[in-house]
């Protein structure tokens, strides 16, 4: 790597996202040489520039990627002040990583965490639609007009929600799984067709399985065993 993105290069040092990268940069928290810059179009010269983030340097690191089975009562975020727990805690310290794509504290399941910017991006734009599986439990019996109401879709805020594949698994659980990604997706249209969720884990993301990861524990993934 020799003169490359901004956003780029932040991405692959673990500092975040791509797109989390680029407002960091609008914000004037990165400096080339001393001096801020704004401009997300910048690139950089590993040759002959360094790059500081909050005042420290910014160096790449080894990639690596992390398959947590997130519990329930954890969040996403790093720092929270109305929560004490955060998926971090449970990983090793070094090299720092962020979340691809979240959970919401009250879900649980399957949560990949990486410092590799370039994969997240290929797991998270909506333009690469990655399935992901949920097992749901809800608060009543199931109505097997469920799955087509699903499939056909719910609208909220952002546009028109839809399950790409749903499976009635229980009197009173299901299957959904979706490549769209908004917050708390299932919860919301599962709540539009008057369903209150109970229980949501995830068990799938594109080729990743959940499998036997016990709750709160991680294991070490390629990025083979990813893409």
């Amino acid at each position: 790597m020799k003169k490359v993105r901004l956003a780029k290069f932040l991405s692959a040092a673990g500092i975040a996202s791509r797109r989390k990268a680029e407002e960091l940069i609008k914000q004037g928290k990165i400096k080339i040489n001393g001096q801020v810059v704004k401009d997300v179009a910048t690139n950089v010269d590993l040759n002959d520039q360094s790059v500081e983030f909050n005042s420290r340097p910014v160096l790449i690191q080894e990639y690596v990627y992390y398959l947590l089975n997130k519990p329930v009562g954890y969040i996403c975020s790093a720092k929270d002040p109305h929560n004490s727990k955060t998926v971090f805690s449970l990983l090793p310290d070094q090299p720092k990583v962020f979340s691809v794509g979240r959970l919401d504290k009250n879900s649980q399941g399957l949560l990949l965490l990486t410092n590799d910017g370039d994969l997240a991006y290929q797991l998270t734009h909506p333009k690469f639609e990655v399935s992901k599986t949920y097992l749901v439990k809800v608060s009543k019996k199931l109505d097997k007009r469920i799955v087509s109401a699903l499939k056909q879709g719910v609208i909220l805020d952002e546009g028109l929600a839809q399950a790409d594949q749903v499976k009635i698994v229980g009197n009173y659980e299901l299957s959904i799984s979706i490549h769209q990604g908004w917050k708390r997706q299932i919860r919301r249209m599962l709540d539009a067709l008057g369903y209150t969720v109970v229980n949501l884990t995830r068990i799938t993301e594109g080729k990743l399985k959940l499998d036997n990861v016990p709750s709160g524990k991680y294991k070490i993934l390629r990025k083979e065993d990813i893409l």
